[in-house]
């Protein structure tokens, strides 16, 4: 049975196949339109999945999906879930000038409120890449939280973020704006990521379990992303990927829809924004820490 006071979050990046940013350069923005959609299915399956759990969570939208299908945004939010923005164009942060970047948040911010008559409070950055000067402009554009920062050095795709060591609770970040870190296993001076997506479909369920567990036990809440993508054997292969770029994208795809679900029965899950609008009355687990962190400027990955 699900541990009513150890409540988690769910989370799901909702991109199409072709956005992972897996493909790099064999798939340009000006071919989207030319591939197979597959993310309105996907989605699907994964809402049918929490609603057997009777589970609510946030979604992470990105715009670009947003735009095209404001039937599923609405779908979304009438399950009951949260609708967060994960971005426009699905850039790196760290890609992006700070211009850039204010505009294509505040443009997925925009298409997301106008589907849904609701404020977007929570937002997670392309491939986990912010950055330290993407903060305050997170804040300014009305943002209360960030769920972006992966701490560990697993990947190179990963954003930093200064004065954040992992095994960080939710925290107020700068001054109006809470951090959420995706969930690591430490091991000794290591960081496994222990979040969701291609780790999730790669390391044993059972194990996975027991990292979950080691988590929670230190009081921190666990933090699961999912992307809709990652139950779907039948997307299209494009040929041309590097074999480390093709493993992260496609292993073990038939499996993750079972584990996902086992995964839903065996925690309890909440919406992030609740946890943040309403502090006092989270789980002991979800209330932000004490701690903070010196958000001061970065450039590229550093």
């Amino acid at each position: 049975m699900p541990d009513g006071a150890r409540a988690c979050f769910m989370t799901v990046d909702v991109e199409d196949w072709f956005h992972s940013y897996n493909y790099g350069s064999l798939v340009s923005k000006d071919r989207w339109p030319d591939y197979e959609s597959r993310v309105e299915h996907n989605t699907s399956r994964v809402l049918d999945i929490l609603a057997r759990r009777s589970i609510r969570g946030t979604f992470f939208i990105l715009g670009w999906v947003g735009e095209r299908y404001p039937h599923l945004v609405r779908r979304i939010a009438g399950a009951g879930h949260e609708v967060a923005s994960h971005g426009y164009w699905h850039e790196p942060v760290y890609s992006l000038t700070p211009d850039q970047f204010r505009d294509d948040v505040r443009r997925s911010k925009m298409v997301l409120e106008d589907i849904t008559g609701r404020p977007v409070r929570g937002y997670r950055a392309p491939c986990f890449s912010i950055t330290n000067w993407a903060l305050p402009i997170l804040r300014d554009l009305g943002f209360a939280y960030d769920s972006s920062f992966f701490p560990t050095t697993a990947h190179d795709r990963y954003g930093r973020l200064e004065g954040i060591s992992p095994g960080t609770g939710p925290f107020e970040v700068i001054d109006g704006l809470h951090e959420i870190c995706i969930s690591c296993l430490p091991m000794g001076r290591f960081a496994l990521p222990w979040g969701g997506g291609g780790y999730f479909r790669l390391v044993p369920y059972g194990l996975w379990r027991v990292g979950v567990e080691r988590i929670l036990r230190t009081g921190i809440p666990y933090v699961f992303y999912i992307h809709p993508w990652d139950m779907d054997p039948g997307q299209p292969h494009v040929a041309g990927m590097r074999t480390l770029d093709a493993m992260r994208q496609r292993v073990n795809l038939t499996r993750c829809a079972g584990r996902l679900d086992a995964l839903a029965g065996a925690l309890s899950w909440r919406p992030i924004g609740e946890a943040i609008a309403e502090p006092a009355t989270a789980p002991a687990a979800c209330r932000p820490m004490a701690a903070r962190a010196q958000a001061t400027p970065m450039s590229g990955r550093a």
